[in-house]
């Protein structure tokens, strides 16, 4: 848990804000908090669980039904504590097995290798990171495969490309006191950006 997202790693790569687990079988959490006590809590699935800094906490969570569960920071954790949501999406094994495989590759070549330049040159590989895509920040969330997500922001908007132009452009009048600032971009910039991101799937 971070100030104010969840950072998801699995063997061999790493997403945001949505675990995706199989149908039917217990899977143990390992938990940990970056910065401040935090609540890992998917009411759900399971009990509360406390992230707190330098200790490391586990919880098994089991999903016996196909579908998303909604999560939540449980414990107050600073100005975006309600805005630090994340999904728990229970796919049958097979269908994870196919998603697990397409996490652990590289993004995708993209089209607009103008948008990749506008992400490098505006700073934000200095905190993202994108597996293939020469960003290796490790401060925010990995967007290697962004697009795939339901939502941005650890559940702050749905992941639409006009909600992803509204985020990168003016982040802090979505969830003010996030640590991703605003850059200022002309308009041809930030077209570029958005649709080389909307393509990371």
């Amino acid at each position: 848990g971070h100030r104010w997202w969840w950072e998801i790693r699995y063997e061999g790569f790493a997403t945001a804000n949505e675990l995706h687990i199989p149908v039917g079988k217990p899977v143990l959490v390992k938990l940990k908090g970056d910065d401040v006590i935090h609540s890992f809590w998917v009411p759900n699935l399971s009990g509360k669980k406390d992230l707190i800094p330098g200790r490391d906490a586990t919880l098994t969570l089991r999903a016996d039904q196909a579908g998303t569960y909604r999560g939540q920071c449980a414990e107050f954790c600073g100005a975006q504590h309600a805005k630090m949501a994340f999904l728990v999406i229970a796919d049958p094994p097979e269908q994870y097995d196919a998603w697990a495989a397409a996490e652990r590759k590289p993004a995708r070549e993209s089209a607009d290798r103008r948008g990749g330049d506008v992400f490098m040159e505006r700073g934000c590989a200095t905190c993202h990171a994108i597996r293939g895509g020469g960003a290796a920040g490790d401060s925010a969330p990995d967007l290697t495969h962004v697009a795939s997500r339901q939502t941005l922001a650890a559940g702050s908007v749905p992941n639409t490309l006009g909600h992803l132009a509204g985020w990168i452009l003016d982040p802090q009048g979505i969830k003010p006191g996030a640590n991703m600032p605003t850059t200022p971009m002309r308009p041809d910039e930030l077209h570029a950006l958005v649709a080389y991101l909307g393509a990371l799937k």
